[in-house]
């Protein structure tokens, strides 16, 4: 007799049905594409007095040197990123040449534009262990440690643009936060992830630093359960790595050194655009304003909302202009959106010509799974 408090077998395989249909309906990719969706009618809805039009017209407009020079900027960058990343690789012990290298980010950052939630770092790590043997946690883990670096550097930058706004007169934090009406939500966004970023880096340099004995008790535990020894090698193999570099105070300088520079690159491409564009701000304004909108922007995109954070980076970049400068929405507007579309561009083209020197193909790229053999993020363990 059924008194309620049980199912029945046709109801708990209904329920199991119903479970695992959700779970099939909301795949990572159609989040993702949902997210994209759901972030452009926001953009839509917060510029829908912006007149296309205009936009087409400043961008048409744009004075071609200036953007020949963003792109040449921008793509002077991606060396410095190769070089970066052979640093993080050479605090691991693990030395590869800085061509190898670039060509590398260059297929993990194409991959990320067009695989959804940034899963195409996994491209990465798997290049790193078909071509030079380096192990898939080795290879999460300098992916870890770069984009902890970069997270860091971008907030420096806006806590430094913010800074000097405050000081010149133009406007402090909270000015910034009320006038950005359209951008409150990468701000917001933008804030969490600077937080969570110095709250990540303060773990790890602390951990590495104390002899804790944490990962032999976790291993006591686990004996005798081999997936979850396999899975917890994976984690400590993991964990292991980043913490070697946090051990390195030079390391740490000259990687620090290297994203700065990188950043910088970046700036300098979204103050060329806006330049470009003809937005007659001041030296110090375009530079202050281009570095807070810049960084906001690629802080607020972190966050897996939309593809290629296309409508996050753009809404971002749009109201900061707006708010902080005599610069119209329309031609904020475009100069966010070549800013965005040149830079994806330069990715997009070095990308298939690192694919094609490294000899990858669409089935290379699709044998990069994160999951394999221990159903963990992070793989296979460390060899």
């Amino acid at each position: 007799m059924n008194d309620g408090g049980e199912r029945t077998g046709a109801d708990a395989s209904d329920g199991d049905a119903a479970s695992g249909g959700l779970a099939a309906a909301l795949t990572r990719r159609r989040l993702t594409i949902g997210g994209t969706l759901f972030v452009l009618a926001g953009l839509f809805v917060a510029l829908r007095d912006v007149d296309v039009g205009t936009v087409l017209a400043e961008i048409s407009a744009a004075d071609p040197r200036l953007l020949a020079a963003a792109v040449a900027v921008y793509a002077v960058s991606w060396p410095l990123r190769g070089r970066r990343y052979g640093d993080v690789l050479a605090a691991m012990e693990r030395r590869t040449g800085t061509a190898f290298c670039t060509a590398a980010v260059f297929v993990s950052q194409t991959a990320n534009l067009a695989i959804p939630a940034r899963a195409g770092d996994a491209v990465r790590a798997y290049v790193m262990e078909t071509r030079r043997d380096v192990p898939y946690t080795a290879g999460f883990a300098s992916l870890a440690v770069e984009r902890v670096f970069d997270l860091a550097t971008i907030a420096a930058l806006a806590g430094l643009a913010t800074a000097w706004l405050a000081a010149t007169g133009a406007a402090g934090p909270l000015e910034i936060a009320a006038e950005a009406g359209g951008a409150r939500t990468a701000l917001a966004a933008a804030a969490a992830v600077s937080t969570a970023t110095v709250g990540v880096g303060f773990v790890v340099v602390t951990a590495s630093r104390t002899d804790h004995g944490l990962g032999a008790r976790l291993r006591t535990r686990a004996v005798g359960r081999p997936r979850l020894e396999r899975a917890l090698e994976a984690a400590l193999g993991f964990a292991g790595d980043v913490q070697v570099v946090a051990r390195q105070p030079r390391a740490v300088a000259r990687i620090g050194a290297g994203s700065l520079l990188i950043w910088a690159f970046d700036v300098l491409t979204a103050v060329l655009v806006l330049a470009a564009l003809g937005s007659g701000l001041a030296l110090g304004p375009l530079l202050a304003v281009g570095t807070l909108a810049v960084s906001v922007g690629n802080l607020a995109k972190v966050l897996p909302l939309s593809q290629g954070g296309v409508g996050l980076y753009e809404a971002a970049f749009t109201a900061l202009v707006v708010a902080l400068t005599p610069v119209g929405a329309g031609t904020a507007l475009a100069a966010a959106i070549v800013d965005h579309a040149l830079k994806n561009g330069v990715t997009l083209v070095g990308g298939a010509g690192a694919v094609a020197a490294l000899g990858l193909s669409v089935s290379d790229a699709t044998a990069a799974e994160p999951t394999r053999e221990t159903d963990s993020i992070l793989g296979s363990p460390k060899r």
